[in-house]
């Protein structure tokens, strides 16, 4: 399903649905985090995605950076909650998502860098090389957030 995201764009479609989703921020012992490029649309990402019934947001947050990067990690904390109503998602069939995302800070425990069905590729990146690839500004914000390591979470 083809995903677009709409950044404050005077003209993004109506958003018609609200859905509690996670990203992670996940370093190394490099001090590299854990991205994504997604096959939706391209861009590079924090692991994440939507909650499931019958399961806590941590819980997401672990099973969906091991289902998109092959990576087992353990939810330490948290980044964020990133609810920008001027974001939204749109989905080809015509689903169109404010953005509600919990960011959760994570460590790695095992596993080696897989790409998936949602993932063309999966890397460890340096906070120095973060300019080089195409990330969206919502997703650099998180990212920007999990390296200050702030003393209380981003709400906004």
């Amino acid at each position: 399903m083809a995903r677009t995201e709409h950044y404050h764009d005077p003209n993004a479609p109506k958003a018609n649905s609200l859905v509690v989703a996670v990203s992670v921020f996940v370093r190394d012992e490099h001090g590299r985090v854990l991205l994504i490029q997604r096959t939706d649309n391209g861009l590079w990402s924090l692991p994440g995605g939507g909650q499931e019934i019958g399961e806590s947001v941590a819980e997401t947050a672990a099973r969906e950076t091991r289902e998109e990067t092959g990576i087992s990690v353990e939810v330490i904390g948290m980044v964020g909650v990133y609810s920008d109503p001027g974001h939204v998602i749109e989905y080809s069939d015509g689903e169109v998502r404010q953005q509600f995302s919990l960011c959760f800070q994570a460590k790695p425990v095992s596993g080696t860098p897989t790409p998936s069905d949602e993932s063309h590729d999966v890397r460890w990146v340096a906070h120095d090389d973060l300019e080089s690839l195409d990330i969206h500004p919502s997703t650099l914000l998180r990212i920007t957030h999990g390296y200050e390591e702030r003393r209380k979470p981003y709400i906004g």
